[in-house]
């Protein structure tokens, strides 16, 4: 080990001079840059992309193919000579999620033909990737994924040690349990592909300014306006901000401030010369995350980096692109993954090492990209935040990014790299450099299903925070707001349950069954102020009428009354999906999820003409929500509030402003979210632990207790609730999930989406929301269900699950997905009928193990009759034995 550091130590410092020359391209910049007539730049474009790295190139790249050619990109450096350059160039389909998977796919495939369709090389060499797995639940994990890359006709397999060492001799497999392998994965030079992108767009008369910095981005009510560089104005309708690591400092110098939460973190791998016998440039590229490093071929010798335990944040102040050629090679730091490469090829220990590359990587709060239209300057697009996967993502990020801008929308549902999952709490610079630091390492780390953040915690928190806590809260986090899983009963190992992790049956299992035995036989509370409430006000028939525009289900009922009602887009997709009480005839009170804060008031005001008078307020803050669930609920308000709350008096989804204990104005509901009986109360906070202690307090004689939201989401999933985020998206319709019924189509009212949704009742429905109960399935042994995993029909493909739980009432899991219809041949979409839902057999692939499933449309008659024939047969072939 010391031979192998001192050679380190010496060659180091005899390649540095070398150094700046070994990433650049193989191509001359200026052919791209300088085609262009250089004398002035343009004083006007439809559309500035800020960036010419891999990123920026795409964007304007795939604006050309959709015939966009009014575009300006800017480069403060050399185009392609920022963080592009350093990236390792590694294009892998093996993520953890879906749509990353898609991009990855069509980036690998745009790359491959890059070449021939610019006369631009890239470096494109199918190599192959190679997953190791040292532990069963890795191999577990991998499993998950290669089931998820074959239903996307991706080739990928699970492979056994031995076969590794077939695959790549080098590689020690003492420790391996297993291993998956992606074979049209690939490697490619970075800054390459910018280059032929660039000059792709180029060709379709796409301008390219290199050495010109943007200043800041003009706006004017709301809208972008223009650009200001150092080279001079230019004005503009759409301005892209890809401007990497500096997309954040970007966002905030604009004369109406963008919030781009992210962070650089310094990212390490080494380069060596040739191995004795050179690797040839088809060897498989490894990935080893228990040991925290990858490997690739490089000029036949291997660039090898890693995802250490503790990253090293950088640029929080704020700096300037020269940095970037100053940071230094740091040994001691990248010394762990060293020692994990020298264990996972042993054959290196005397090779020479050409140079340890330090390269800044931005990273995001949430370990995904950043994409999407900024919720408060229209027409300010952002693509930055690559979480160091920048290559395999690029050509499907731009491609989306694109249609998004070109069409209104893109061809996928992208809402997990919306910019507007995000709020302006997540862009604090202690908070984001802190985040990082616990994201970095998580790329590699072993996932397991329902894992939270701990970096960022107790940002946003309900008034009950602390007396919640103090019995036995266990607590996730969305959108910064703290929200109660479960209560972890006193005579509970507290710690054992914070630190199990498992594909299997969980350990907060029993907890959460009581929790929902409660509901079901007594009566429980849980807090949902996390939930975005609005105060919407029409002061005039024209407000209201615009409302009525807005909203799919009719708003015109009695005062007091609840609609449920869907915000849909012009293909008749779900923005959001809400409950709206009438507090009078011009007030509205909307309830919409946790995540829908920045989305929904960003399309209310999108879509709210300037001259409107609707006025819309964000209270999320003013009420603290409590969900009174249980038959004894009426009970228990009844005897709080000196009134009548049973269903003759208190009908469902009604609404009322109520005192309950010595507090006024409360707004109680009666709607759990849940399909079971009882009540959410809207409290102003002021009240809110009074409200909570006097519920507890008259509670007791009722069988009261606390439940989290791992016991709503049972409920919720076994009376098939879709929630907006995780079953309805922008690309689902209420035909497609049973909510006509919720949709004013034959009322003759126009609102969003009216249209497609009328052409869609007449041409039918290309996939339908199910609900599956798995028929074979042990819940004790076998692995579970949490979401994403193929369904199939009749031994064919079908769709995915979107979400899952176990069922305490059916004691079966129960998942929820969307089931289409493909032509086995052409893949072509065909109609989905209930027949066709009907008359299938079903399985569900849990990390490649189908289970029997039994298929239920919604809306259906009594699910639960479903319990009781199963315990009549069970308990018919017990008489007859």
């Amino acid at each position: 080990m010391m031979f192998f550091r001192l050679l380190c130590d010496i060659q180091w410092r005899r390649a540095s001079q070398r150094w700046p020359n070994r990433f650049q391209s193989r191509h001359n910049i200026s052919s791209v840059t300088e085609s262009q007539p250089s004398v002035s730049l343009p004083t006007q474009a439809q559309v500035v992309i800020c960036g010419g790295g891999i990123m920026g190139t795409s964007v304007a790249y795939h604006l050309s193919k959709l015939g966009w050619k009014d575009i300006l990109l800017l480069e403060q450096g050399r185009l392609a000579a920022g963080s592009t350059r350093f990236c390792a160039g590694i294009v892998s389909s093996a993520r953890h999620f879906t749509l990353e998977q898609k991009m990855a796919d069509y980036s690998n495939k745009l790359y491959q033909q890059l070449e021939q369709e610019t006369g631009i090389q890239t470096g494109y060499i199918r190599t192959g990737s190679i997953f190791l797995a040292q532990t069963q639940n890795r191999l577990i994990s991998l499993k998950r994924i290669n089931s998820r890359l074959s239903v996307l006709g991706i080739p990928s397999e699970i492979i056994s040690p031995k076969r590794v060492a077939e695959l790549y001799p080098l590689i020690s497999i003492h420790d391996l349990v297993g291993a998956m392998h992606v074979p049209e994965d690939a490697v490619v030079s970075s800054s390459d592909v910018a280059l032929a992108l660039a000059s792709g767009a180029s060709q379709k008369g796409v301008q390219i300014r290199d050495r010109t910095s943007v200043i800041h981005v003009m706006a004017k009510k709301g809208h972008v306006t223009g650009v200001e560089t150092d080279k001079g104005n230019i004005e503009c309708q759409y301005f892209v901000n890809c401007a990497g690591q500096w997309a954040y400092e970007l966002g905030l110098s604009n004369e109406e401030p963008v919030s781009i939460p992210l962070h650089a973190c310094e990212h390490f791998y080494l380069l060596t010369r040739p191995l004795e016998t050179p690797l040839q440039s088809s060897t498989p590229t490894i990935v080893d995350a228990d040991g925290r490093i990858y490997i690739r071929n490089w000029q036949g010798g291997i660039l090898s980096g890693g995802f250490e335990k503790n990253p090293k944040p950088i640029f929080t102040e704020g700096k300037n692109q020269l940095d970037i050629q100053n940071l230094h090679e740091d040994w001691d730091h990248f010394e762990p993954l060293l020692s994990s490469l020298l264990r996972r090829m042993p054959a290196l220990e005397a090779l020479e090492i050409m140079k340890l590359v330090n390269c800044p990587e931005s990273f995001t709060p949430d370990m995904r990209c950043v994409m999407g239209e900024s919720p408060t300057v229209q027409g300010y697009f952002v693509l930055a935040g690559m979480n160091s996967a920048g290559t395999s993502f690029a050509g499907g990020a731009g491609k989306y990014l694109a249609e998004w801008m070109v069409h209104g929308y893109p061809s996928e549902n992208v809402w997990d790299l919306d910019l507007k999952r995000f709020g302006a709490l997540q862009s604090s610079r202690t908070f984001l450099r802190h985040r990082v630091m616990e994201v970095m390492p998580l790329l590699y780390d072993l996932k397991v299903p329902r894992w939270d953040f701990l970096t960022g915690r107790q940002l946003r928190t309900s008034p009950l925070y602390d007396r919640l806590d103090a019995q036995g809260a266990r607590w996730m986090e969305k959108h910064g707001f703290e929200r109660p899983k479960y209560f972890v009963p006193p005579d509970k190992d507290l710690l054992a349950l914070e630190q199990s992790k498992t594909f299997y049956k969980p350990d907060w299992f029993d907890i959460v069954e009581s929790e929902v035995k409660c509901c079901k036989e007594a009566v429980t509370v849980i807090d949902m102020s996390s939930f975005t409430k609005f105060e919407i006000i029409s002061p005039g028939e024209e407000d209201f009428e615009l409302l009525q525009y807005l909203f799919s289900n009719d708003l015109d009922v009695p005062v007091g009354h609840i609609v449920h009602t869907g915000m849909l887009n012009e293909g008749g997709g779900y923005e959001n999906d809400c409950s709206i009480a009438r507090l009078s005839k011009s007030s509205f009170f909307m309830i919409s999820p946790t995540d829908q804060q920045v989305h929904c008031w960003a399309w209310l005001k999108k879509h709210m003409p300037e001259d409107s008078n609707l006025l819309l307020e964000d209270v999320t803050w003013k009420y603290t929500a409590l969900n009174l669930i249980g038959p004894r609920a009426m009970d228990v308000l009844s005897e709080l509030s000196y009134a009548p709350m049973s269903p003759d008096h208190f009908p469902s989804l009604f609404c009322k402003e109520m005192s309950v204990g010595y507090a006024n104005g409360i707004r109680v509901m009666s709607m759990t979210h849940t399909g079971e009986p009882g009540f959410m109360l809207y409290i102003p906070i002021e009240y809110a632990l009074h409200v909570y202690n006097e519920l507890m307090s008259v509670g007791q004689k009722y069988g009261i207790r606390n439940a989290g939201y791992y016991a709503l989401r049972s409920l919720r999933i076994e009376k098939f609730f879709a929630f907006w985020g995780q079953d309805l998206n922008t690309f689902t319709t209420p035909l497609e999930c049973g909510r006509e019924f919720r949709v004013k189509l034959d009322k003759g009212m126009d609102f969003i989406g009216r249209e497609a949704l009328l052409q869609q009742r007449q041409n039918g429905v290309y996939k339908r929301f199910t609900m599956f109960i798995l028929e074979d399935h042990d819940t004790d042994l076998d692995l579970w269900p949490w979401w994403g995993e193929p369904i199939y029909r009749n031994g064919q493909y079908v769709g995915m699950t979107t979400s899952s739980a176990y069922s305490y009432t059916l004691e079966r899991h129960v998942c929820l997905g969307f089931v289409h219809n493909f032509n086995p041949e052409t893949g072509e979409k065909l109609v989905v009928t209930p027949d066709f839902i009907n008359r299938g057999e079903y399985e569900i692939d849990i990390a490649g193990q189908r289970f029997q499933a039994k298929a239920k449309l919604y809306p259906f008659s009594s699910l639960f009759t479903y319990k009781r024939r199963k315990d009549e047969i069970e308990m018919s072939d017990f008489q007859g034995k």
